[in-house]
């Protein structure tokens, strides 16, 4: 099967690499609107560089990697070429907010279809990739998750829940780069050096991820085994909950779900 990507943004661009280590870059095929972009990254990963209608031809599982505002227009540009299409082929958006039967509708035709909701960690292998397929045969599905499987974990979830898991996964690591800064910042504050404090939090966040996935505990027993009686870590806890720290984090979720609605609806 061949793979085409067309939009090469850090999210089209993440998930690209990942498809590189799943399908091989031989059967990759990368178009941007700026070529430069696209011809770049093919470059980096041994794959090939082509034009939107390059990918819409021949790819059989064309990748929609731009912006929910840019999906209309892109795909009204590559709607013939699919129409003329005598073979089975695959799209895969991963634009948050829209529905698959909106690309559909966009792209002008009932085609098998995968909504995926990925993060840019996927690029490393590390990704939470939540997915909804219709119209898709087994074969296809096979070769999709087989290509996708180096991107890290991908979950089955039915489309009316899927905005709602992109604004956990999806919009996630930017809020907890920003608690790693956040950490980092306190290190520096009580006395380490930057790069320390730095490496120290990335790996606490981290380890800490890894013992709720393989462990199976409530995240607020794990919470509770780090606080001794009278001791240091309570008292953090303490003045996070002051803050309303657990009040703000789900605020951030409900907000970027309202966007993500809010941009369904263009």
């Amino acid at each position: 099967m061949r793979y085409g990507f067309i939009g090469c943004g850090n999210m089209g661009g993440a998930i690209a690499r990942a498809v590189c280590k799943g399908a091989g870059p031989e059967n990759v095929v990368l178009a941007n609107r700026t070529a430069a972009k696209a011809e770049k990254l093919a470059a980096e990963l041994g794959c090939t560089a082509a034009s939107n209608a390059d990918v819409a031809a021949d790819c059989d599982v064309i990748f929609l990697g731009v912006k929910p505002q840019m999906m209309a227009q892109m795909l009204s540009g590559i709607a013939p070429i699919l129409a003329r299409r005598s073979g089975k082929f695959l799209l895969v958006t991963m634009a948050a907010g829209l529905t698959m039967a909106r690309v559909r509708e966009m792209a002008g035709g009932s085609y098998p279809i995968i909504r995926i909701m990925p993060n840019t960690p996927a690029a490393l292998g590390a990704g939470m990739i939540q997915y909804c397929a219709d119209g898709v045969s087994d074969d296809q599905m096979f070769g999709f998750l087989g290509a996708m499987a180096p991107a890290g974990r991908l979950d089955a979830i039915p489309e009316n829940l899927i905005d709602a898991a992109s604004c956990v996964s999806g919009c996630g690591p930017a809020w907890v780069y920003q608690f790693i800064e956040a950490l980092a910042d306190g290190g520096v504050a009580a006395g380490l050096p930057r790069a320390k404090a730095q490496e120290y939090a990335t790996q606490m966040v981290m380890g800490s991820a890894r013992m709720v996935l393989e462990s199976g505990k409530h995240p607020g027993q794990l919470k509770d085994e780090v606080c001794s009686p009278g001791g240091s870590t309570i008292q953090g806890v303490r003045v996070l909950e002051e803050r309303a720290f657990r009040g703000a984090v789900t605020d951030a979720v409900l907000a970027a779900f309202d966007k993500t609605k809010e941009m369904g609806k263009g």
